[in-house]
């Protein structure tokens, strides 16, 4: 058995959310915060027999796309002000970061 844990886009959370659900693997949702953008994210555990981590993961890779986003840097407090750059820059948000870990029991009560 393994563990699933799938931090992606809020954006994507309800269509994955979905999708998981169509291709029968449960999951619990949890609300997080990006450390980077400080934006709102949502990560999703899943466990699933070994054989089916493969279909997870491309269910996953299927429903959470990365995507060119402009963002405004904030400015740094007591920081150094030399790289600061004070106008709106492109990044990439969006996509997934999972992690994939054995699990040594399981119990449902």
């Amino acid at each position: 058995m393994k563990l699933i844990m799938a931090v992606v886009q809020d954006k994507d959370s309800n269509k994955l959310s979905n999708a998981l659900r169509d291709h029968n693997f449960r999951s619990t949702k949890l609300a997080s915060t990006g450390g980077f953008l400080k934006s709102g994210n949502t990560t999703f555990i899943i466990g699933t027999e070994d054989i089916r981590v493969d279909k997870a993961l491309q269910v996953i890779k299927d429903n959470c796309q990365s995507r060119e986003q402009m963002v405004a840097p904030v400015s740094p407090m007591g920081g150094n002000a030399d790289s600061y750059v004070p106008y709106p820059i492109e990044v990439e948000v969006g996509g997934a970061t999972v992690f994939v870990m054995p699990v040594e029991q399981f119990h449902q009560f």
